[in-house]
This record gives structure tokens, sequence and C-alpha cells, in this order.
């Protein structure tokens, strides 16, 4: 079930991040195009710092799902056992802290933005541009419960995530490689 949902999650972030890209590479080409015909548009800029914002905030979402954030495995799998697991679980504690207290905060200035609307955008209410805070921080804590589970047994056997990116990479370029290297035995 904890899978299902964190695979769920992780398709709608996807999709929100890709369609979001989307329209903002939509809207920095119209942009331009208006602007090299003479005729600038006045909402570009703050749409554009809106969606990159959006971005932002939902892809940091997707990457703490997928554990994909910087961190220091290394580091973390070098302390002994028990340690290991309380310096995890402090670790997961101010992450998840930090996050409860940009959604809150982000709350609150949602109610100090009220009847607020963008300045070239006078129908757009800031409440919606600007809630993509407390959401996301939200979201951000989701993923990062959701994936939790998985990374604290991987963690307390010693297995890093950054080392098993790194060797599946380098298979990955191996097998390339010897590809290659047979299609070009072939030619010769």
């Amino acid at each position: 079930m904890l899978r299902t949902t964190a695979r769920g999650l992780e398709i709608l972030l996807e999709w929100a991040v890709i369609l979001l890209m989307v329209i903002l590479t939509v809207v920095v080409m119209v942009a331009v195009m208006f602007r090299i015909s003479g005729n600038s548009l006045s909402w570009y800029d703050e749409v554009a710092a809106i969606l990159l914002s959006w971005i932002t905030y939902y892809g940091a979402a997707l990457a703490a799902l997928k554990r994909r954030h910087i961190g220091f495995d290394t580091v973390l799998l070098a302390i002994p056992m028990p340690w290991r697991m309380v310096a995890l679980a402090l670790a997961e504690i101010v992450v998840l802290g930090f996050f409860y207290l940009l959604a809150t905060t982000g709350l609150e200035v949602l109610e100090v933005l009220e009847g607020e609307r963008l300045v070239s955008l006078t129908w757009v209410p800031i409440q919606f541009t600007q809630s993509v805070i407390p959401v996301g921080a939200a979201l951000f804590i989701v993923c990062e419960l959701l994936s939790l589970p998985e990374y604290w047994t991987k963690t307390a056997r010693g297995v890093s995530l950054e080392h098993a990116e790194i060797e599946e990479e380098v298979e990955t370029e191996m097998q390339k490689a010897a590809v290659l290297a047979a299609e070009k035995g072939r030619t010769n």
C-alpha cells in the first residue's frame, strides 16, 4: 500500500512538474516573440517567476520522494550502529520540523495576503500564486515520510543510495561501451 501510494504520488508530481515546465517554456517563448516584435508583454516576468517557484517546490517534493536531495550517505554510513540510526532520526526530525514550520508560516502568509492581486494580472489572487509554499511544504513532508521506511532499512543495512546510483550509471555506461566496441569490431 505504501509503495502504491508513493508511486501514484511520484507519477502525479512528475506530470505536474513536466506540465509546469512546458507552460513556463511557452510563456517565455511567447514573451520573446512579442519583445522581438516590439510589443513586450507586461505580465510575463511575474508569471514566469511564479511558475519557476512552483517548479522548484513541486520538484523538491519529487526529489524528496526519490531521496535525491544532496546527502551525506558516506558520512552517515561511517557512523557505527546504533548511533547511525540516531543520527538519521535526528536529521529526519530536523527536516520534517523545518517543513512543518514552513507550511504553517506559509498558511499565515496566505492570510496576510488575502485580497491582494498580482500587479500585472489583477484578476489573479496572490493567495493562489503563493499557495505553493504551504502546499509544497506539506507535499515535501508527505514525500519524506513515504520514502523514510525504505531509506531507514537501507541505512540500517549499510546500503548507500548515492553509491547504488553511481554503480548503476557506471554499469549502464560499461554496457554501452561494450555494444559500441562490438559494433566497431564488426565493421573492421
